[in-house]
């Protein structure tokens, strides 16, 4: 895990790709790794697999436990502490630093479903306080 004062890297759309399916499958051998990614990868081998995970653990993205014969990769970065530490770069880089404004985007844009909007809604009517 990193630290408040240390820069975790930030993952490529591949690393990005390995670390989703880690986190759906929990701490997974590459083979588990490549078998999962088939399904919307089936051009995906299992080398290049692990040497892209091989590769993120060098950059701290994931750990490895080497006590078996297959080692274990497990993301370093809890999923939720990742996804905000992704969105603030994005917010900052191409919102300029609003979060309103990435919001107004999405909801804008097509990109929030009416079943998602609902729950957006009853989220912030939550939120509200008393007048």
């Amino acid at each position: 895990m990193s630290t408040p004062h240390t820069k975790q890297p930030r993952p490529t759309p591949a690393e990005l790709e390995m670390l989703r399916l880690l986190y759906a499958l929990g701490p997974a051998t590459a083979k588990q790794v490549h078998a999962a990614a088939l399904d919307g990868r089936p051009e995906l081998t299992y080398a290049n697999v692990l040497r892209l995970l091989q590769v993120m653990h060098g950059k701290g993205l994931v750990t490895r436990d080497e006590s078996a014969r297959a080692h274990v990769y497990a993301p370093a970065e809890e999923q939720d502490r990742l996804q905000t530490h992704l969105l603030k770069d994005l917010i900052q880089k191409a919102f300029a630093g609003s979060g309103k404004a990435l919001v107004l985007a999405a909801l804008r844009g097509g990109h929030v479903s009416a079943r998602e909007r609902a729950e957006i809604s009853a989220l912030l009517d939550e939120e509200r306080l008393p007048d």
